[in-house]
Parts: structure tokens; C-alpha cells; sequence
């Protein structure tokens, strides 16, 4: 680790300055203490190789490529503005390094205070734990993940960087008790419905950001006199694709039917027709999606509270509402 992170620390720098600012330059990276950590964070410690292509084949780059053209190419991609693939078994993507801007969306809409506890559902490769470590310290930062591969790898990329958080080998959809209470969680691979452990593990008005569906949900947490523990919370505008959650069950299946072209390629149609799941045929989900005026993430959002949950629009009390996952499955 040491030795590519010495041979490429000028170069680097320079291609991570230019990265920052072409993310703040889009408007993502406003907060001046996010600024810091995505400046001084090395992402290329983090991924010392990444796969490139698609289904044709994929093509590795490594750091300790005998190629200098190769190495280029490398450093380059790693400080890219874009997803990096970082682990592929049997031809399916399992682990990757995500969009950088897209992570600072989500770090600055996670909202953190000083002081705060943060769980991060996927270890990835241990960049975006690092700069949670940057921002509030290792020892407020766990981060979990159940292959046991990807939390070795992303503890010594971790480790190389000068960071120790806490890297533990779990099922993320069971949250980490022994590490509880939390004041934020946050995901980093996609869910089918959002986990009802994690709640249980937050403290009281804590935040928790995950993708869902093709969105990033952002819930509250808070105590009920009648009904408990809730989270609760809007979608944000912006779009996220993420590797799905392992242990957390399948997606439901949609099967769209005879639908315009058009309607199938929309992106906000799609996210609305995977938040219905079951309760609306693909055509009743179109006539509601026209009706409302063809509705932006963020009129959407999700409640949590005992052993359900549902998606609504608007309103969580109705009209429109849609069961997700229930704690028996």
C-alpha cells in the first residue's frame, strides 16, 4: 500500500483537486466540511484495481501495472467522476466504489452533527467510510458488510489511509446492535424495503438515508405514544443506482405489460411502478402517474412503524399508499 501510495501522492492530488471541483462546480459538494474530506481523502488508495467494459467483457486496471500507459489510465479513472466496479463474481457485479458526487449528495443530505454515531450499510471499498472518518472521527463510525472479502480488503484500505473505524462482518439488513445506539445510518446498496432493525438501533430523532427503488429515501426517526418507534420520510430528487442489499430478500418482480415505449423508458415512471409493487397493474400506476402530473421522487416517501411499511404519495394517511416489505416477509 505504501509504496503506490508514495509513487502517485503528487499526481494524485492534483487529478482529486480537479475532481472537487468539477463536483462542486455541478452543485454537489457545498458544504465546506464535505469540501475538506473529498480534498484530503486519497480514492486512489482505495481502489488500487477496478474493472472497466461491459457485458462484451471487462478489462482490470491496476496500480501496480508494468504498463505506464495502463498506470495512467489507472489513476485517471480513479479519480473519475463516475462508479467504479471494484468486484465481479460469476459476471455479476458485487461490490463497487460509488459516484463520487453522488456520494457527497448523500453525505450532506445524511446531515451529520458533530458528536454523531453513523452506521454504513456496505463497506464497499472503504472510501466513503473514510470520509465519514474525516468529517467526525474513526471511533463514531461503524461500517458493515457480509462478505467477508470485501470488509478485509476495505479495513486494510482503511487502515493504509490512516483510518481504524469499526469494520464488521454482518447481515447489514440486521444493522449492528452491539455498536447501537445510532444518531444516522446510511446505505450504500440498493433495498427492496428498508430493514426494520435499523430503527430499533437509532436513537431518537436519528436520520437514515438508503437507496429504494431508484431513489434515496431520507427517514426520521422519532418515539410514538400510540404507535412506537416510526421513520418516516421523503424521497430526495435525485436518481441512485446501487448493487442490491445481500440478505435482504428479492425485489418484487414487475412484469410492465403492453406499455408505450416512451412510459417504459421514463425514469420517474419506472421508480413509481416499482414503489406500487403488487397493488397497482402497470396500467392502473400509468393512469395515476398521468393524473398527477407525472410526480418528481420527492413527492413520494415511506413510513416504517411496527411490523409494516408503505410508500405513499403526498400524504402517508392516503389516498395513495402501497405496502412494502412486512416483517414476515
Amino acid at each position: 500500500m505504501g509504496t503506490y501510495l508514495e509513487r502517485y501522492a503528487e499526481p494524485a492530488a492534483e487529478a482529486r483537486r480537479a475532481m472537487v471541483r468539477l463536483i462542486a462546480a455541478e452543485g454537489a459538494l457545498t458544504d465546506p466540511a464535505w469540501r475538506a474530506a473529498f480534498e484530503e481523502v486519497p480514492r486512489h488508495l482505495f481502489v488500487p484495481y477496478y474493472f472497466t467494459g461491459g457485458p462484451g467483457g471487462h478489462e482490470r486496471l491496476w496500480c501496480e501495472d508494468p504498463d505506464p500507459v495502463r498506470r495512467e489510465r489507472w489513476l485517471r479513472g480513479a479519480y473519475y467522476d463516475g462508479p467504479l466496479a471494484t468486484r465481479i463474481r460469476d459476471g455479476e457485479l458485487i461490490s463497487s466504489s460509488s459516484q463520487p458526487s453522488l456520494m457527497a449528495r448523500m453525505l450532506q443530505a445524511l446531515q451529520v452533527r458533530y458528536g454523531d454515531a453513523v452506521l454504513e450499510i456496505g463497506a464497499g471499498t472503504g472510501y466513503n467510510a473514510a470520509l465519514l472518518c474525516h468529517r467526525l472521527g474513526e471511533e463514531r463510525i461503524t461500517t458493515v458488510d457480509m462478505e467477508p472479502e470485501i470488509t478485509e480488503s476495505a479495513r486494510a484500505h482503511l487502515a493504509a489511509a490512516g483510518y481504524r473505524p469499526a469494520v464488521v462482518t454482518g447481515d447489514g439488513a440486521r444493522g449492528c446492535p452491539e455498536r447501537a445506539p445510532f444518531d444516522r445510518i446510511i446505505a450504500t446498496c440498493a433495498l427492496p424495503f428498508v430493514p426494520y432493525d435499523w430503527a430499533a438501533q437509532c436513537r431518537p430523532d436519528a436520520r437514515i438515508l438508503a437507496p429504494l427503488s431508484t431513489g434515496l429515501i431520507a427517514l426520521r426517526v422519532r418515539d410514538d405514544a400510540r404507535h412506537g418507534r416510526i421513520a418516516e420520510g421523503r424521497f430526495l430528487r435525485t436518481s441512485a443506482y446501487f448493487v442490491p442489499l445481500r440478505g435482504s430478500g428479492p425485489a418484487a418482480e414487475r412484469r410492465p405489460g403492453a406499455l408505450p415505449r416512451r412510459v417504459l423508458e421514463n425514469d420517474l415512471f419506472r421508480f413509481m411502478l416499482s414503489l406500487t409493487g403488487r397493488s397497482l397493474d402497470p396500467r392502473e400506476a400509468l393512469s395515476l402517474w398521468e393524473r398527477e402530473r407525472r410526480p418528481l421522487r420527492d413527492r413520494f416517501g415511506v413510513t416504517v412503524v411496527g411490523g409494516r411499511q408503505w410508500a405513499w404519495l403526498d400524504d402517508p394517511e392516503g389516498p395513495y399508499v402501497w405496502p412494502l416489505g412486512r416483517r414476515d416477509g
